[in-house]
């Protein structure tokens, strides 16, 4: 019995090492592919080892090389080379992407690519070397080849290998490692990786590749929404509107209901400004002081949310108009631009309103000459419709000052020629990269303090930081923007307009960035450290929460301002714009999946495209499962499971209305859609 178990075991050795040698350009791809996924996740959501992303992915590393056996020998080298450079390019671009948006990439932002470039830029801004070590991968392979190419090894091999048994049972192995992933995957792993838009959980649960490949399916989905799922999220539309009780709609009228019927509303969309910096100051001087001013003046919603995806600015366009999440894969303003969707603008223009936008940049940028048309607007004047030299450009665009110094005359024009008008206006020069500080005017942010000595010095520890950079770019906004409120303050035009300002989204710094802020030591140069007496924490919690923007309605009609005037302390999302602004105007979407946030109060819910959903109680992690209490409110799992059902439904019905346009198929009392002059353009 021994000598049989000891020659089994001679026999196995043997087999193993014949196989290891006489497979060396395989292994070599499979050890270094798999190498490369293990560094894309402990660069992001840091679990290099965990085991069942690393199985998952083994078995798509094997599958995907088990197809090498087909070729020659020879030429077996330049598909596993292909292979691993398309690997390595996949965790560039996670990398990068990941330090930019928390997420990983998708194919169906491909086509965004060339619509923003600006965004480009900042992703250009963001790269580490660290995001260049994958690029040792295929380089270590081109070294494995040459060296065993040199002991004739591919000649012996071709003597001796079986290629159809080595396709077959490479295939086999694949099939055991992803046999393992699905049957210990749950129902909630399924469902997440069927609807894509919890990114992380897909990667930390499946693993890249096996992520990047639902990805290219799930971006298929425009091209294929008319032949698969249509029933079953049509089903999901009338089960969540049509089921819905009068309490659950948060309906009704307020004090401020119709406040503002009869009034031009002028959205100006601030980009990238955030809440936190209105608490900042630099040797008196506040960082936006005119962001303060019109809080103080108007009415400030303090704890507002943008539930932007990777759309970002676009995103924040196409929820506040249509109260409807981005999509899950994408963004609306490329690849669902063509849906009809009910919106402010639509409304409005049922009204009989004249709608317009205006924007610094080409008209081409985040495909807008496309999607506003379908949103509702009539007019839009972009780039080439201001006068600028290449010294009025900051970013990719005209100068905010340039920009606000111009669109006055024409916002006039407009009041002059129309009964009532609509239309936002699109700021440019805080966006992100922050580099142009020659453009952005003086700023000191320099800080006093005492060092060892007793002596008084003086330091400018955030000049060329991250940071520090944001900061003076914003604060050149805020300036800009107080030089447009002298403007409309100073003219003769303007009594009867509600001005909405609201931050489009946060600024894409990381954690450790802002941190900077709030933790230098200038004694030592270094950051305090918890334990510190000065030591000031910001948890994930604290960053997440840090990334609320102003939502401010501003006029300067003495008897209305004074009707609005005040804080507003409830939590609201930029879906809950729309209904709120709507029952001040006298008009309803009842397709809106916000709500009037002065019906709903601290009942409101706030969505994030991730499936992180934050109330007035706690803000709950979807990719982890934790969450973070607020205020000492007490709660129990029945409330977790409550708001996290409710936010996987609403993401469902969410993104079945925009793949499958169902407002315009399956919705009743459309007429603003099926009169809508849009919609003819947007079904041909």
């Amino acid at each position: 019995m021994k000598k049989k178990l000891s020659s089994i075991l001679k026999s196995s050795r043997r087999s193993i090492a014949l196989y290891l040698t006489s497979n060396r350009l395989f292994f070599a791809y499979v050890v270094l592919a798999l190498i490369g996924t293990i560094l894309i996740r402990n660069f992001t959501i840091g679990s290099p080892f965990s085991f069942k992303p690393l199985i998952s992915d083994l078995g798509a590393i094997l599958l995907i090389g088990a197809f090498g056996y087909i070729k020659k020998t020879k030429k077996r080298y330049k598909y596993y080379l292909t292979c691993l450079i398309i690997f390595t390019i996949m965790e560039i671009v996670n990398s990068v992407y990941y330090t930019f948006y928390v997420s990983f990439s998708s194919f169906g932002e491909l086509a965004s690519l060339g619509q923003v470039k600006t965004v480009t830029g900042s992703l250009y801004e963001k790269f580490k070397l660290v995001d260049f070590v994958y690029i040792l991968i295929p380089i270590t392979f081109c070294y494995i080849h040459r060296k065993i190419n040199s002991t004739y090894y591919y000649d012996i091999i071709k003597k001796i290998e079986v290629r159809k048994k080595m396709v077959l049972c490479t295939i086999l192995t694949s099939l055991l490692c992803f046999s393992y992933t699905f049957i210990t995957a749950t129902r909630t792993d399924y469902s997440r990786l069927a609807k894509q838009w919890n990114r992380v959980y897909i990667v930390e649960r499946f693993g890249i590749i096996v992520y990047q490949t639902n990805d290219l399916v799930q971006s298929l989905k425009p091209k294929l929404s008319s032949l698969f799922g249509y029933e079953e999220s049509a089903k999901l539309f009338h089960e969540y509107f049509d089921n819905m009780s009068e309490e659950e709609k948060y309906n009704g009228k307020n004090e401020y209901t119709n406040i503002l019927d009869g009034y031009n509303v002028v959205l100006v969309h601030m980009e990238s400004l955030q809440s936190y910096l209105m608490d900042v100051s630099f040797n008196g001087q506040d960082v936006v002081p005119t962001t303060k001013k019109l809080a103080s003046e108007g009415m400030f919603f303090k704890k507002f949310y943008p539930q932007i995806s990777t759309g970002t600015s676009s995103d924040t366009e196409f929820t506040l108009a249509s109260s409807l999440m981005p999509a899950s894969s994408g963004a609306v303003f490329v690849s669902y631009y063509d849906r009809n969707y009910i919106t402010l603008q639509k409304l409005l223009k049922q009204k009989g309103y004249y709608t317009f936008s205006s924007h610094g940049n080409y008209a081409s940028m985040w495909n807008r000459d496309k999607a506003h048309p379908s949103l509702g607007y009539e007019d839009m004047f972009f780039e080439e419709s201001y006068e600028y030299t290449d010294a009025d450009v900051i970013n990719l665009g005209i100068n905010d000052e340039k920009f606000f110094e111009q669109l006055v005359p024409k916002l006039e024009n407009i009041e002059d020629t129309h009964p009532n008008y609509m239309g936002t206006v699109i700021t440019l020069s805080n966006h992100s990269p922050f580099i142009f500080q020659d453009k952005y005017g003086e700023y000191d942010m320099s800080t006093t303090y005492i060092d060892e000595n007793g002596q008084e010095k003086k330091t400018n520890y955030l000049d060329g930081t991250s940071v520090g950079n944001y900061i003076t770019s914003v604060h050149y906004a805020d300036k800009a923007m107080g030089q447009f409120v002298d403007y409309i303050n100073k003219s003769d035009h303007f009594n009867n307009t509600i001005f909405v300002f609201y931050g489009d989204h946060d600024a894409k710094l990381t954690r450790k960035e802002i941190n900077y802020l709030y933790n230098y030591n200038p004694k030592t140069g270094e950051e305090y450290e918890e334990g510190d007496k000065e030591y000031k924490e910001y948890s994930y919690y604290d960053h997440e929460m840090n990334k609320n923007t102003p939502l401010i309605l501003w006029t300067k009609n003495p008897t209305l301002k004074k009707k609005i005037n005040k804080q507003i302390n409830y939590t609201m999302g930029m879906y809950d714009v729309m209904p709120t602004l709507g029952n001040m105007l006298g008009i309803e979407n009842k397709y809106a999946l916000g709500h009037d946030i002065f019906n709903i109060k601290d009942d409101n819910v706030v969505v994030f495209p991730n499936g992180n959903f934050l109330t007035g109680k706690v803000y709950y992690n979807n990719s982890t499962g934790e969450y973070y209490v607020y205020n000492n409110s007490v709660i129990d799992d029945e409330y977790i499971t409550k708001y996290k059902d409710y936010a996987e439904k609403l993401l469902d019905v969410s993104n079945s209305i925009i793949v499958h346009d169902l407002i315009y198929k399956e919705g009743t009392d459309i007429d603003v859609l099926k009169n809508d002059s849009s919609k003819e353009n947007n079904n041909e």
